[in-house]
């Protein structure tokens, strides 16, 4: 069934997603994980323009030893959540990218619905 390469796999994963989520219309919470850090954006619901973006490179990030573990998607998932509640968005897409939910990506999702964000 894949062709053995996870990058492409992962790709084609993610696209089957996001087909899903436009049809939805709701606000698009994407992730993005890269080996030293992990990246979260808030996209429009039609996809074309991006709200904000946080990310494990930012200023208070810098302090700590490690920043790619489940600790700081956790300080990263509370931070989004207030941002969208600020903002005043009801309900948003998860979209995990692909990438199986478990470990940091499963982090992020439960603090962002721990602070009252429906996801």
């Amino acid at each position: 069934m894949t062709n053995g390469n996870k990058k492409v796999s992962r790709l084609r994963r993610a696209t089957k997603t996001r087909q899903r989520i436009s049809l939805s219309k709701n606000h698009r919470l994407s992730v993005f994980k890269s080996i030293n850090h992990i990246y979260l954006q808030l996209l429009t619901p039609n996809g074309d323009k991006v709200i904000t973006t946080i990310s494990s490179t930012q200023k208070e990030f810098k302090k700590k030893k490690k920043v790619n573990n489940i600790e700081s998607c956790k300080i990263l998932g509370k931070k989004m959540a207030d941002y969208i509640k600020k903002k005043k968005i009801d309900k948003v897409a998860f979209d995990r990218s692909g990438y199986k939910f478990h470990g940091r990506v499963k982090a992020l999702a439960d603090t962002i619905r721990e602070n009252g964000v429906k996801i």
